[in-house]
């Protein structure tokens, strides 16, 4: 049994969802799985084991930050023999493009983190996604008639980016056609590499640093269905 997975061997599917907000992983668990039970408290990173449309999926709270997720993602992929895992979360939009409730792909993910290059002695390494998960991502969504982009992001340190000494950061990374940021996928990549297990990101823009909108808590419980149901057809 692992330290922060409070988890029987078995309990968990190959597949696992995860979210930041464990509440977030609790509301999928209750809308959309079937026969759910609940493997983990610990921390309150809440977990979850059930069924949709007849296949075994899991559902996990990782917290906010590649920190929180390096633990979680290390004890699904050392103690639980995950194969797959599947980010859903929101993501602030760099690009004018780029409007609210826009579902998102990340092919890769940029840091401002050092976590990543402590790893390989210093040098860069460029954290990418599985391409049969993302490929499979983008027939899902066409089929579902759900639009999407595919693209790299930002997984930053620093939730109040525009809020540092330098408040027009975000545009440098725009320059080179980031699309967005959040906080977690350069970590949930690089693991997935390193433990040879597939991942993808898949985000809803909840804001925009460009034009300053923000999505309602009621906007965001309706447009974070669609990305949903694409993570969950995906599983």
């Amino acid at each position: 049994m692992s330290t922060h997975i409070n988890a029987q061997k078995g309990q968990i599917a190959s597949t696992v969802l995860i979210a930041g907000d464990p509440l977030r992983a609790k509301w999928v668990a209750d809308n959309f799985l079937k026969n759910v039970f609940q493997y983990n408290a610990v921390r309150c990173m809440l977990g979850y084991t059930g069924e949709f449309e007849g296949e075994k999926i899991s559902v996990q709270g990782g917290g906010m930050g590649m920190p929180s997720w390096g633990i979680v993602v290390n004890e699904l992929a050392r103690e639980h023999s995950v194969d797959r895992l599947i980010r859903f979360g929101s993501t602030g939009a760099f690009q004018p493009d780029i409007k609210l409730r826009d579902v998102l792909f990340a092919q890769g993910a940029c840091s401002d983190s050092n976590m990543q290059s402590r790893r390989v002695n210093g040098m860069h390494f460029a954290p990418l996604a599985s391409f049969e998960l993302l490929q499979k991502a983008c027939e899902i969504a066409k089929s579902l008639m759900i639009p999407f982009r595919v693209g790299n992001i930002l997984a930053t340190d620093n939730f109040y980016i525009l809020e540092d000494m330098n408040k027009d950061e975000w545009k440098r990374w725009a320059q080179y056609g980031v699309m967005a940021a959040e906080m977690e996928s350069a970590e949930l990549y690089m693991l997935a590499a390193f433990f040879k297990i597939q991942a993808l990101t898949i985000l809803t823009v909840s804001d925009s640093l460009v034009t300053g909108e923000r999505l309602s808590p009621e906007d965001r419980e309706q447009s974070f269905t669609e990305m949903v149901q694409i993570a969950l057809k995906l599983a």
